[in-house]
C-alpha cells in the first residue's frame, strides 16, 4: 500500500521495531498524529486463538471520549416508559422495524427486550452488517432497560476478536490525556483476559499496539501475568 508523505515522515520520528511502556506508546501516538481533525486512537490486541475459538464481550471504559450515544429500544408498550425515562432516543416495536426496513439507521446502538427478538430478527441482514443487532452476550437483549441504558451511557462498548484473532477497539482521541487513555486500555486488556477460552493454550495475548486514525502503529510492551 502506498502511503502519503506525512505518514512516511512520521515513520522517521520513532523506532518502529521497539516496544514501549503503555504511557510512552500513547504519548508517541499523539506526537505522530498529523491529520487536521481530532484523530481516534485505536487499540489492537492479537490473541492466540484457534479458528474454533472466539472472544466477545463488553467493557465499560473509565474515560469517555465520544458524544452521548443515540440508543434505540425495541420493546412492547408496557416497557416504553421505562425506556424513555432511562434516556432512549427512540422507542417502539413494529413501527421502528418497518422504519429500519425502509433504510433508516440514525442511531448508534440498539437494545431489545427478549419478547421482541423474534420480530427484530427479521432485521438481521440490515443490523448485522452494521454491528447493531441486539445480542444477549453484549447485554443488549434484556428486560432491564434501565440498567442496560445506564451502562451504555457510562461508556459500555462491545469488543470481539476478528477472524485473524485481533481485537480492535477505539480507546480515545489524540486530544485526550495519555493517562486517561491508558486507563481505558487497561480496562480492555483486563476484560479480554477474563474472556480467555478455557481450552486456549500458551500465551494468550501475543502483541498489543496503538495507533491514531491516520498514523502508524506503535508496539506496547506487555508481559502476560
Amino acid at each position: 500500500m502506498k502511503r502519503g508523505k506525512k505518514y512516511r515522515e512520521s515513520l522517521k520520528k520513532y523506532d518502529q521495531a521497539s516496544f514501549y511502556d503503555l504511557k510512552t506508546a500513547l504519548d508517541t501516538v499523539k506526537s505522530l498524529a498529523f491529520a487536521k481533525f481530532n484523530e481516534t486512537v485505536d487499540l489492537s490486541v492479537k490473541l492466540n486463538l484457534k479458528k474454533s475459538q472466539s472472544v466477545r464481550d463488553t467493557v465499560v471504559l473509565p474515560n469517555q471520549f465520544r458524544g452521548e450515544k443515540r440508543v434505540l429500544v425495541f420493546c412492547r408498550p408496557e416497557k416504553e416508559k421505562e425506556a424513555q425515562d432511562a434516556g432512549a432516543a427512540f422507542v417502539g416495536a413494529e413501527d421502528l422495524i418497518e422504519k429500519i426496513k425502509g433504510g433508516w439507521l440514525d442511531f448508534d446502538v440498539a437494545v431489545a427486550t427478549p419478547d421482541m427478538m423474534k420480530d427484530v430478527g427479521k432485521l438481521g441482514m440490515v443490523l448485522g452488517r452494521k454491528g447493531l443487532m441486539p445480542n444477549p452476550k453484549t447485554g443488549t437483549v434484556t428486560f432491564d432497560l434501565k440498567g442496560a441504558l445506564a451502562e451504555l451511557k457510562r461508556g459500555r462498548v462491545e469488543f470481539r476478536a476478528d477472524k485473524t484473532g485481533v481485537v480492535h477497539l477505539a480507546v480515545g482521541k489524540v486530544s485526550m490525556d495519555s493517562d486517561k487513555m491508558a486507563e481505558n486500555v487497561r480496562a480492555v486488556i483486563t476484560e479480554v483476559k477474563r474472556k480467555k477460552p478455557a481450552e486456549a493454550k500458551g500465551e494468550f495475548i501475543q502483541t498489543i499496539s496503538v495507533a491514531s486514525t491516520m498514523g502508524p502503529g506503535v508496539w506496547v510492551a506487555y508481559k502476560e501475568e
